[in-house]
């Protein structure tokens, strides 16, 4: 699997966002221990978000070899004798009994939160993936098939009777056969997906409650500040670094990031999220994102992968992530109003398209163009027709589908819009009441 990666756009061509399944990682694979030479990072496999952004894939295990050993995991005899030039050679060196007063502001908030941070393990079908490309973690398999195809993080959040209910990544989960959780005393446990939304990378699974000593409590995302400190919490790199802890501090608020949600290399959504130099690396999607008070403001989700970048990290805000996840615990999806419509971006038709099809004066230069209605439709009982151009919904602007598609999804099944569009060059207006469907 391959971490949500993200590129910086550029003005000549859009760098959209690029999801893979299962954006834990597909690492966590511990090296050979004689291995001398450095070992190369695995090549990312492509999914659904385009290569730029990596998310908390594992893409592998990578050490770093210094002299022969690995930079973790060197050992020390207890009593090694330590030649001097001193009168004082007979005695062994040792520890003295003072020790430093290290809690910080830092450590209180881990202390209060690290215990609900999970690793979540992808597990898929050996046999169905080759032979069928996948299958679906709510169907049971035979163990005994099952691989691990990529590791992430996850928080505990809600504690309700037997059942404890755990958030994460939709990229972390997807394509999944079967998902286990690895709690921080290393307590494996099996996982149920309860539901999960591609659009905002989010999911709820759920396991037995018997063995969650503590729940995270969510912060109001809307109250940070840019400046104040931040703490990411998760499983970089695989279960071998579970609860690895980086600071930092927030960035910046309310950061839009393009996705490009199914792969085909045009920009689907932005993403709004919570910008942190704390380090985010494959393996900690899913994990959280935490203030001084040990409350999660954000769970991480991506990262811009780039040789010259350093430092950017994104997180999906609290408050957007509590809506989502209420929604889902209560009814396994998210239910999204919708057009009923196919369409194309204004500014990929012609210029000359635009005037002889369309008709369109010459100062419309932004917008969306229907270029099918579906039967029965929102849109068709609203009065719209192929070739008219959208320019506003409900008193908002519309330069593009991805605009068009946060407008429509902050829309209740229900609502009635004015819809603004272009017909045979004439500004004209029409009422569409919002339908629930999976997609517009």
């Amino acid at each position: 699997m391959v971490e949500k990666t993200v590129e910086p756009r550029r003005k000549t061509q859009k760098q959209p966002v690029e999801a893979s399944a299962g954006n834990g990682g597909s690492g966590g694979v511990r090296p050979p221990k004689n291995e001398k030479k450095d070992p190369q990072p695995p090549t990312p496999k492509k999914g659904g978000f385009k290569s730029g952004l990596v998310g908390g894939l594992v893409g592998g295990l990578v050490m770093v070899v210094l002299g022969g050993g690995a930079l973790y995991g060197y050992t020390q005899s207890q009593d090694t004798n330590v030649g001097s030039t001193n009168n004082n050679t007979s005695k062994n060196v040792q520890t003295s009994n003072i020790s430093a007063n290290v809690t910080t502001d830092t450590t209180e908030a881990v202390a209060k939160v690290e215990d609900a941070v999970v690793s979540v393990v992808n597990m898929a079908n050996s046999q169905g993936n080759f032979l069928q490309g996948g299958g679906n973690s709510s169907q049971s398999s035979d163990s005994s098939d099952l691989q691990t195809q990529s590791e992430g993080s996850g928080v505990i959040y809600k504690k309700d009777g037997k059942t404890a209910y755990i958030v994460t990544n939709n990229h972390v989960i997807d394509g999944s056969d079967a998902i286990e959780v690895i709690l921080k005393d290393g307590t494996k446990v099996e996982a149920k997906l309860i539901g999960a939304d591609q659009w905002t990378d989010l999911a709820v699974l759920s396991i037995p409650a018997d063995k969650v000593k503590t729940v995270a409590t969510f912060g109001n995302s809307d109250d940070i500040k840019v400046g104040e400190p931040a703490i990411a919490i998760g499983s970089p790199l695989g279960t071998n670094f579970a609860t690895s802890v980086t600071q930092g501090i927030v960035s910046a608020k309310d950061r839009s990031v393009a996705m490009d949600i199914d792969g085909d290399g045009v920009e689907d959504w932005d993403m709004t999220a919570i910008q942190t130099d704390a380090a985010i690396n494959p393996g900690n999607s899913g994990g959280a994102l935490i203030n001084l008070a040990g409350q999660v403001i954000g769970i991480n989700s991506m990262k811009i992968s780039q040789d010259t970048v350093e430092g950017m990290g994104f997180a999906i805000p609290s408050n957007d992530v509590v809506k989502i996840i209420n929604e889902l615990q209560q009814n396994g999806k998210i239910v999204r109003p919708v057009l009923g419509v196919v369409l194309r971006d204004l500014s990929q038709i012609s210029e000359q398209q635009q005037q002889s099809v369309l008709k369109l004066p010459e100062d419309v230069t932004e917008g969306v163009v229907i270029t099918n209605v579906q039967k029965d439709s929102a849109a068709a009982k609203g009065g719209l027709e192929q070739y008219d151009t959208i320019t506003e919904i409900d008193g908002q602007k519309i330069t593009d589908s991805v605009s068009l598609r946060k407008v429509i999804y902050n829309l209740k099944v229900g609502d009635t819009v004015e819809v603004k569009f272009y017909r045979d060059g004439k500004l004209e207006t029409a009422k569409v009441t919002m339908e629930a469907a999976n997609s517009i």
